[in-house]
């Protein structure tokens, strides 16, 4: 079976939590690319887009960051026209909280900020037949951080989740966005909380640090499925015809 190799854009500034946590829960190799600071991977060629093995990345995943996709810094543009660009071109994306956001700013979406802040072990509810959400039950437990949502699809892309804050993921032929935060783990959703005193106040920080509990992290967990149903996606793009 082909060893899939996938360009990990790390938006986080440098956080290592979310190398080791992207490390831990995707079945490839992982080449990684600090996008903050400007370091994007080389253009892609559409003859070998979405062909495992054909070309240098079989796929790229984008992570969450404490920036804001409509923030005016250069990097985030580059990002921008990079997956618009690597994406046109046929190769699969994973984008993940500010990724899903950025993924959907590039095809054509729109992001904005929310009234309020999304943050702690939720409920989403998923509408998928299959595809990424093969396996998790419809309504299942994740944790969320963001004060941004999608507001608008991209053109042709069909949403597969939701809650009461808004659009939790999407499609958009190979690409495929998630707001909610699969790969962390109890260790990095308690530093996140923790950072976020200045924004949320100490009391709503001290009540979400109380429910990242051994139980609610174990719930979170299937949600972990669909990175090994990207992946799989990846591998096979025949197969995955359902979302």
């Amino acid at each position: 079976m082909t060893n899939l190799r996938f360009a990990l854009l790390n938006a986080s500034h440098e956080d290592a939590h979310t190398t080791r946590n992207f490390r831990r829960e995707l079945d490839a190799t992982l080449v990684e690319f600090d996008a903050t600071d400007g370091d994007l991977p080389p253009s892609v060629d559409p003859t070998t887009a979405g062909d495992p093995g054909a070309g240098e990345f079989d796929a790229a995943v984008v992570t969450g960051s404490a920036s804001s996709v409509y923030h005016d810094e250069p990097w985030i543009s580059s990002s921008v026209e990079w997956v618009a660009d690597a994406a046109d071109a046929g190769l699969p994306v994973l984008g993940v909280c500010f990724g899903h956001q950025l993924l959907a700013a590039a095809l054509g979406g729109r992001v904005a900020s929310m009234d309020g802040y999304e943050i702690g072990y939720n409920e989403v509810h998923h509408h998928a037949d299959g595809g990424l959400f093969d396996g998790i039950d419809r309504t299942f437990t994740v944790f969320t951080t963001h004060g941004d949502a999608v507001v608008e699809l991209p053109p042709d892309a069909t949403e597969l989740a939701a809650n009461e804050h808004g659009v939790q993921a999407f499609r958009a032929g190979n690409c495929w966005g998630v707001q909610f935060h699969p790969e962390y783990d109890p260790e990095t959703a308690a530093h996140v909380t923790d950072g976020k005193r200045d924004r949320l106040g100490d009391d709503r920080v001290e009540t979400v640090l109380a429910g990242v509990t051994p139980d609610r992290y174990e719930a979170a967990c299937e949600a972990k499925q669909l990175f090994d149903n990207f992946c799989r996606a990846v591998r096979e793009p025949e197969r995955v015809t359902a979302d």
